[in-house]
């Protein structure tokens, strides 16, 4: 029998507001206390150097995602796993469409139409090409070696350091926040799950082969630690945690108190703690954001228009295919979003902390969560562009929506 939707909570209902008060209150955080915005910063696994795991997020995204977790009926997963066509079009559109059209969209933004913005003449200074070692002067590509405090940088124009990021945000398909969106969207969960189980271990294997082909330094080093580690703390834990959890828990008080007390419970936490990223992370960013509030807006131009672009187009094709609504909405949304949690460990690797691409790839975390909830809203208001009575729609009835499954 079909269910009812459930009535969104006045979390859901409000939270473009919501969002829009934890910006503000994470970037009055970030300049009001510097202090606590920069201890809660140091508070990181890092990889080399690099910050690959902020610990106050990990946390954060714990909860956030426990919820969701906890909810998956894990025989559905095996069932969502024999559906090929939305898993298909996933792979398509993350590996052979998205890397290509966010390198042509930043390239055109970064480097013609607002190359005058940001300073024709402007240079960054970068770490060396791991494994290079070349004379002050020499060049490389469009760099040249410089010699800067004692050590050799490779001096390049700083629009170009802003296209790498991008570049390092768009091979880098999103593995956990995305089953926040498809919850909110009201997707398949277990569908959800099976995309990102592939394209995590898809990473493995082009991650380093694109992204190195597409900045043109060769074959990029695959990340290896900062890809595992993020996986394990960010989808892993939280899977393991809720698969565990949800198994006792129907064992010894059984599904109906599961189903109507422990959920219900359950049910504001995954919005509180999305909130509560959102303060962190841009109480963490602030200064950078209050220094840097036009480069900001030449780089999120470009990846607003990336991740518009390519939801616009999964979801169409989705259609064209007459995927169901619940899993039309997820593989859209996986390919829209991104991991950019492996984009800032991997820039900061190869360029430096200070480098513009960190900085762009940072404007990717700014404007995931907001960008997000904008298409997770498209996704809902446009549930009815699909046929409840497609062919493999389970438990469809005439003029009847299904539910979302807990």
């Amino acid at each position: 029998m079909t269910k009812p939707t459930s009535p969104m909570s006045v979390f859901e209902r409000y939270l473009t507001l919501w969002v829009g008060v934890c910006i503000v209150a994470g970037i009055a955080l970030g300049r009001i206390a510097p202090g606590v915005a920069t201890y809660l910063d140091s508070l990181a696994v890092t990889v080399n150097g690099a910050p690959v795991i902020s610990i106050p997020i990990a946390i954060a995204l714990f909860f956030m995602m426990y919820p969701i977790m906890v909810k998956i009926d894990f025989g559905k997963v095996v069932r969502a796993g024999r559906n090929t066509k939305p898993v298909t079009l996933t792979l398509i559109i993350n590996w052979l469409v998205k890397p290509f059209t966010m390198y042509a969209i930043a390239f055109v933004a970064l480097g013609i139409l607002f190359r005058g913005f940001i300073g024709p003449d402007a240079i960054d200074h970068v770490k060396m090409p791991l494994g290079l070692d070349l004379p002050v002067g020499a060049t490389y590509g469009s760099g040249t070696v410089v010699l800067i405090d004692g050590v050799r940088m490779l001096a390049v124009p700083l629009w170009r350091s802003y296209l790498a990021g991008c570049i390092l945000l768009g091979i880098a398909p999103c593995t956990a926040m995305v089953l926040v969106w498809g919850y909110l969207a009201r997707g398949n969960d277990g569908h959800t799950l099976v995309m990102v189980a592939i394209n995590s271990l898809t990473m493995l294997v082009l991650y380093g082969f694109l992204g190195g082909f597409l900045l043109g330094v060769g074959r990029l080093p695959v990340p290896w630690q900062a890809l595992a580690l993020s996986i394990g703390a960010y989808v892993a834990l939280p899977l393991a945690a809720g698969y565990v959890s949800r198994r006792l828990i129907i064992r010894t008080m059984g599904v109906e108190w599961f189903t109507t007390k422990f959920l219900h419970i359950l049910t504001p936490i995954t919005i509180i703690a999305l909130l509560a990223t959102l303060i962190l992370l841009f109480s963490f960013k602030g200064d950078v954001i209050m220094q840097n509030p036009l480069t900001i807006l030449w780089i999120a131009i470009p990846l607003f228009i990336q991740t518009v672009l390519i939801f616009g187009v999964t979801y169409w094709l989705a259609r064209v295919f007459r995927f169901r609504y619940e899993d039309a909405a997820p593989t859209a949304l996986i390919g829209a979003s991104n991991h950019f949690e492996v984009a800032i460990a991997t820039a900061t690797m190869l360029f430096g902390l200070s480098s513009g691409a960190a900085l762009a790839t940072v404007v990717g975390v700014l404007i995931e969560v907001p960008v997000m909830l904008m298409l997770v809203r498209v996704c809902t208001r446009t549930r009815n562009w699909f046929n409840p009575n497609a062919p493999g729609r389970p438990n469809a009835l005439p003029g009847k929506e299904l539910s979302h499954a807990p």
